[in-house]
């Protein structure tokens, strides 16, 4: 395998219709669409009309079908496995996994069964998101996470400086306020379920913040990037050993 060719490809919302703060996210390294965060090549493509609107407010069916398109595209061009850099595409991933031939992994929310049996009913799951309100049970369904799953959703949707994306979109984000609020949100989180033995980052801005997360609540954090870092290793893209 040409190891300098991608095979992992990822689909963003359209070019010019990302708020300005998300925009500052997406210059991190670790966030999904800054080609630094990887070791290895991947393909970006743009859905045309996907944005904050016909992908988490309401989900487009006809968004759903140019990703398909996309995909199989991809396919023909050599692409292994396709991931999205907007977890809320967890709503279509049963009908895109099953319209292609190749894995397709919506939302690091998929791991969330994963990390539910590794640690036990007793313990539970902290998943972190943009938005409560909007990651639904049918969301849930979709990546097989059963209401018998210890979990709790921790929103930033009540945070004053990331609630910019929803209320000022061309509004630059204070930085290291949005680094507070998201480690507060958290602490809170932990207060409420002391039992929490696992962190699922669902957004995918959110990846940069992970090294801060496990140092100051000491558990392990998933994201959009673990989840991509094991299909390349799966698909050869990246080895542990020669």
């Amino acid at each position: 395998m040409d190891m300098s060719k991608p095979r992992i490809g990822i689909l963003r919302w359209e070019g010019g219709k990302v708020p300005e703060g998300l925009m500052q996210l997406e210059r991190m390294t670790g966030n999904s669409t800054n080609p630094a965060s990887y070791p290895f090549p991947v393909k970006m493509v743009e859905v045309k009309g996907a944005t904050t609107e016909t992908v988490i407010i309401h989900p487009s069916r006809e968004v759903l079908s140019r990703m398909i398109e996309i995909v199989k595209e991809m396919e023909k061009e050599g692409i292994c496995a396709v991931t999205t850099s907007c977890g809320f595409n967890a709503v279509f991933q049963k009908e895109l996994a099953e319209a292609v031939n190749i894995p397709v992994f919506t939302s690091s929310i998929l791991q969330v069964p994963f990390v539910q049996t590794i640690i036990g009913k007793n313990h539970s799951v902290g998943i972190i998101t943009a938005n409560k309100g909007s990651l639904t049970r049918e969301h849930m369904r979709a990546c097989n996470i059963t209401d018998e799953s210890n979990l709790y959703v921790v929103g930033l949707e009540d945070c004053r400086e990331w609630r910019k994306i929803f209320d000022e979109p061309d509004e630059p984000f204070d930085m290291e306020a949005v680094s507070a609020e998201i480690l507060g949100a958290i602490a809170k989180g932990f207060e409420e379920h002391p039992d929490t033995a696992f962190i699922v980052l669902e957004c995918t801005d959110l990846p940069p913040y992970a090294k801060q997360i496990r140092e100051r609540f000491h558990v392990p954090v998933l994201d959009v990037n673990t989840m991509i870092g094991y299909m390349a290793y799966a698909i050869g893209q990246m080895k542990m050993y020669d």
